[in-house]
């Protein structure tokens, strides 16, 4: 495994904490980031809600849906069963699982990158003054 986010590794089993190429810490989440990462992709919610009201709505409500997405698939590619709610699970043990989940991973950096700008842009805006 190679989980870069101090916020899923801290989930992590004692078991699998070994297994992961890095420890990750969150002195070290700066360094580490990866736009590609789901739940650094969820963060920009996270902050574009915490930065409100000063983060605009179409922001807020984009990052939103974006962050909804994006847990839907950490929760079909994990030990979740979420058919009885018609989201088959993403078998990420398969070949096909992991270049299923690197397609959408891919898909949710792409849509992330413009509402990570917008965000940087307003964090730039509110600490000029």
């Amino acid at each position: 495994m190679h989980c870069t986010h101090h916020d899923a590794f801290r989930f992590f089993t004692a078991a699998a904490r070994p297994l992961n190429a890095l420890q990750p810490q969150r002195s070290e989440q700066v360094a580490h980031e990866q736009p590609g990462c789901l739940h650094a992709t969820m963060d920009i919610y996270k902050w574009a809600y915490k930065l409100s009201p000063a983060t605009p709505s179409d922001l807020l409500a984009d990052s939103f849906a974006l962050a909804a997405d994006v847990r839907e698939l950490d929760m079909r590619a994990s030990p979740y069963d979420l058919t009885a709610l018609g989201r088959p699970p993403v078998r990420i043990e398969t070949p096909a699982g992991r270049a299923e989940y690197a397609r959408a991973q891919a898909g949710f950096a792409r849509r992330a990158a413009p509402l990570r700008s917008r965000l940087v842009a307003l964090c730039e805006r509110l600490t000029a003054g």
